[in-house]
C-alpha cells in the first residue's frame, strides 16, 4: 500500500513495484482519512507512507496504525525528503527511506522480511 499526496510519485512507485511483481494499492491522503479500516480491508504486507503531506501527517497516521489492535502488526516504511528517521522510528515505523532513494533500496526494504 502506498500513501502519498504526490500523484506522480504514486504512479511512478506503482509502476516500479508492479514491474517487480508486487500488487499495489495507491492512496492519496484524502483516501487515507480512515486508513485503519482501509488497511484492515486490504491486509497489505507493507505500507509505504510519506511523512509530509498537505492534508495529513504521515507520523500521525503511523501512530494511529500502530496503536490500532487490528493494524499494529503491518510493516510501515516511512519516507521523507528530510532525515526524520529517529522521529519515525520512535513513532513505531519499521523502516525509513530518505528521498530521493534508489529503486533498489526501496525493493530491498520491502523484501527485507520476505515480502
Amino acid at each position: 500500500m502506498l500513501v502519498d499526496d504526490d500523484r506522480t510519485m504514486l504512479d511512478l512507485l506503482r509502476t516500479l513495484l508492479e514491474l517487480e511483481g508486487f500488487e499495489v494499492i495507491p492512496l492519496m491522503p484524502a483516501e487515507a482519512i480512515d486508513l485503519p479500516s482501509k488497511v484492515q480491508a486490504a491486509e497489505p504486507d507493507v505500507i509505504l507512507l510519506d511523512v509530509h503531506m498537505k492534508t495529513a501527517s504521515g507520523i500521525d497516521l503511523l501512530r494511529r496504525l500502530k496503536t490500532d489492535t487490528q493494524t499494529r502488526g503491518v510493516r510501515i516504511l516511512m519516507t521523507s525528503g528530510e532525515d526524520l528517521r529517529e522521529s519515525c522510528m520512535a513513532a513505531g515505523a519499521d523502516g525509513f527511506l530518505l528521498k530521493p532513494y534508489m529503486p533498489d533500496e526501496l525493493i530491498h526494504q520491502i523484501r527485507a522480511n520476505g515480502h
